[in-house]
């Protein structure tokens, strides 16, 4: 039981990671659209997710090092060495920092519909200094007990708005083992799965495990923390979705995020529901803009082969610069919306890569020795690169056909 609850953490700072800015927003405008329809895709998604991010927690535990460490050491002498460093720093550094800038701009329009208009810029400024002050402690302990106290109110938040909307349960069951892709719904599709299953966060897990120690005689704890925790976060945006579904949707109310739906809901059902909304969708924000930079820095300073601690000036150098560069996106008057489905939107499309980057190190026995992924994790791997390969392509080439 002792090891079981000093393993707790890892996992929900990956809920913590996923459940911002991008995922309110999409769960908001797919259930604003669409009403209960693509809660399948949510399902999907989840349970993706719990299947790589266990592929992830076990790499790092087994092998007492992040994702990027190991394949910079797969990678090392290969040809494919700087091919590899490329992408992966095109697809973290460049994405993360559109991100932050979503991750920031969300949690102030949480702000804004808390403190009313005219705090989105105040915000912005405070919300990145409370970030920066976390990462520059380079306490990995001080930063999970902080997320995981923002995942406990997001959760409380979340689930208080849904109550109050009372959803059509029987629609809601129907919407999450039903799959559908109504005309116009493939890009929500894409970014709800691409929200859930974010590339960074399997770094971010590998790394977060590596760092809290443990042996592989702790790989069950570290399982029940990445199936817990991520099923909690799957459920948030289960509830999000469907808060809007049964609001907005309902009514035939048209938004543009989150923070939209946090004005609409005070007519609807009094003030305490914006407010409930607004807390839900800052502490989301705050989560997300704190482990968006710390994914960034530890994979870019371990494929780099850099120093990867918290407390390493290659870590801070990297996530606070990460940080810096979404407060000038948010504060330059980029569109919220845009920034986070955007971000989300590349994320989907970059899935495959970063998935198929993971898949190889754990089909390596002189990594993992009998560790290496069964027939079964292999299986939910390939078929989760699979779906995600085969939405995105759907996509490009519906975009090349409109062009």
């Amino acid at each position: 039981m002792m090891a079981r609850l000093r393993q707790m953490g890892p996992g929900a700072m990956v809920t913590a990671a996923f459940i911002g800015p991008g995922t309110v927003t999409a769960c908001t405008l797919a259930g604003a659209n669409f009403g209960y329809t693509l809660l399948w895709a949510l399902l999907f998604a989840t349970v993706a997710t719990i299947a790589l991010q266990e592929m992830s927690a076990r790499l790092g535990l087994v092998t007492g090092k992040g994702l990027g460490a190991n394949l910079a050491e797969l990678f090392a002498g290969s040809v494919l060495r700087w091919p590899m460093i490329a992408l992966v720093g095109v697809a973290l550094y460049a994405g993360n920092a559109a991100y932050e800038a979503g991750n920031l701009s969300g949690a102030a329009l949480g702000v804004e519909a808390i403190a009313g208009e005219g705090a989105f810029a105040p915000a912005i400024v405070g919300l990145a200094g409370v970030a920066g002050a976390l990462l520059l402690t380079g306490r990995y302990a001080v930063i999970e007990r902080a997320l995981i106290a923002l995942v406990a109110v997001m959760t409380l938040a979340f689930a208080a708005t849904f109550a109050i909307t009372r959803p059509d349960l029987g629609a809601l069951f129907a919407g999450l083992f039903t799959p559908d892709i109504p005309e116009g719904a493939l890009l929500t599709v894409v970014a709800l799965i691409g929200t859930t299953i974010v590339p960074y966060n399997l770094f971010l897990h590998a790394s977060a495990v590596a760092r809290k120690g443990g042996s592989a005689k702790d790989l069950g704890a570290v399982r029940a923390d990445a199936s817990l925790s991520i099923g909690i976060g799957g459920l948030i945006a289960i509830l999000i979705a469907s808060t809007a579904a049964a609001s907005l949707f309902a009514q035939g109310l048209a938004v543009e995020n989150a923070g939209d739906m946090a004005r609409q809901f005070e007519p609807l059902f009094g003030a305490s529901s914006r407010y409930l909304l607004g807390v839900g969708l800052l502490a989301a924000g705050l989560t997300s803009a704190i482990t968006a930079p710390m994914a960034t820095g530890f994979a870019m300073a371990e494929i780099l082969r850099l120093p990867s601690e918290a407390k390493s000036l290659a870590f801070r150098a990297v996530a606070l610069s990460v940080l810096a560069i979404g407060a000038a996106l948010s504060l330059a008057g980029v569109r919220p919306v845009e920034v986070i489905l955007a971000a989300q939107f590349a994320n989907g499309l970059l899935l495959p890569v970063i998935a198929g980057f993971l898949l190889y190190a754990m089909n390596r026995s002189q990594v993992l020795g009998r560790y290496v992924n069964g027939w079964i994790a292999n299986g939910a791997g390939f078929l989760v690169v699979l779906v995600a390969a085969g939405l995105g392509l759907r996509l490009v080439l519906r975009t090349l056909r409109w062009l």
